[in-house]
């Protein structure tokens, strides 16, 4: 499941023409809202260094919690969650 950084695991979503982006989403822990969790499609983040980004908004990719498939297949989780996130 997990191989690389997330930052990886995106790039190949979005750059690999084998893979769909609008097959994935990521999860995402709202700020300043423990426990907050919002699911983003790929289709809609453009990557940069250190921040991806929705529009003018930028986001630190340490806020990415998964990058989940539409199915419910996790291909890359934060360590420390739970074996089986429920997203």
């Amino acid at each position: 499941m997990r191989k690389g950084s997330v930052k990886e695991a995106l790039a190949k979503i979005k750059y690999d023409p084998r893979e769909n982006e609008g097959d994935y989403y990521i999860v995402i822990e709202h700020r300043g809202a423990y426990g907050d969790v919002k699911k983003i499609p790929v289709e809609i983040i453009e990557l940069g260094h250190g921040y991806f980004f929705i529009g003018e908004t930028q986001i630190p990719y340490h806020r990415i919690l998964a990058v989940v498939r539409k199915d419910g297949r996790v291909i890359w989780k934060k360590r420390g969650l739970s074996r089986e996130p429920k997203f």
